[in-house]
């Protein structure tokens, strides 16, 4: 059935119709709104410990007084680590009372940034870069998630039975010149192979924290085979300047 606006779009009688396109609707694999569980609704208690309520106190004053809202974001981190990696509502209830802002400010916040979790996760949240970057690099992301779904025997967006592991596809880390790769909490793995995942994961079943970092040689992410630029120390000042002309 046509639109209004698309009736209109016939001028007279015998004109051919211009036809009109719209951009399918981009929709997100997390609801943006709340919706009571039995883990996330508003009896859930929740307050910072005593030693967190410091941090908090101390985050918020390096903020100039009346912009104390710009805190928002370490504040949410802080009550995220606090409730076991994830945000309940009644925390965001709490980060909103503390700041003196508005509830629905703190809601845009934490659904706009996918480092919040708005929902339970296990104690390690692997997230696995498949954008084009870790696609391409090395072997690839793709065996790299084949191999996590293989060895915790859950698919993305599942959390593991004994709520130890939750496993999640994101987008750029922004770890590309070391791609494949995997974040699990804060920690990066880069330079994967199926065997550097497979070794990673029975490291933490077995209560080890293994070594961040890439799984090759390089430090950080200079070129495998060595450095082709910047091989020499830098040159004083005054060097390549007009006055040695």
């Amino acid at each position: 059935m046509l639109t209004t606006f698309a009736k209109r779009c016939i001028v007279s009688a015998g004109q051919q119709l211009r036809a009109l396109h719209r951009s399918a609707p981009v929709l997100s694999d997390t609801l943006a709104v709340h919706r009571d569980t039995p883990e996330n609704n508003p009896t859930v208690k929740f307050e910072f410990t005593a030693e967190n309520l410091k941090r908090a106190n101390d985050i918020i004053a390096n903020y100039p007084e009346g912009y104390e809202v710009a805190a928002v974001i370490p504040v949410l981190d802080l009550a995220q680590r606090q409730h076991d990696g994830w945000l309940p509502l009644t925390a965001m209830h709490y980060v909103a009372d503390l700041l003196k802002m508005p509830r629905m400010r703190v809601y845009e916040v934490a659904t706009f940034y996918t480092m919040f979790n708005r929902n339970p996760v296990g104690k390690y949240h692997v997230q696995i870069c498949t954008t084009t970057p870790c696609m391409l690099g090395g072997m690839g992301s793709d065996v790299i998630l084949k191999t996590i779904e293989d060895e915790l025997g859950i698919k993305p967006g599942q959390t593991s039975g004994d709520k130890m592991f939750t496993l999640t596809e994101v987008e750029c880390l922004g770890a590309c010149v070391n791609a494949p790769m995997v974040q699990i909490n804060d920690n990066y793995y880069e330079d994967l192979t199926p065997g550097d995942m497979k070794e990673i994961l029975d490291d933490i079943k077995a209560g080890k924290t293994p070594k961040a970092g890439p799984r090759t040689e390089r430090f950080a992410c200079e070129p495998t085979g060595g450095l082709t630029s910047l091989t020499e120390p830098p040159k004083g000042p005054g060097f390549g300047c007009m006055s040695d002309l």
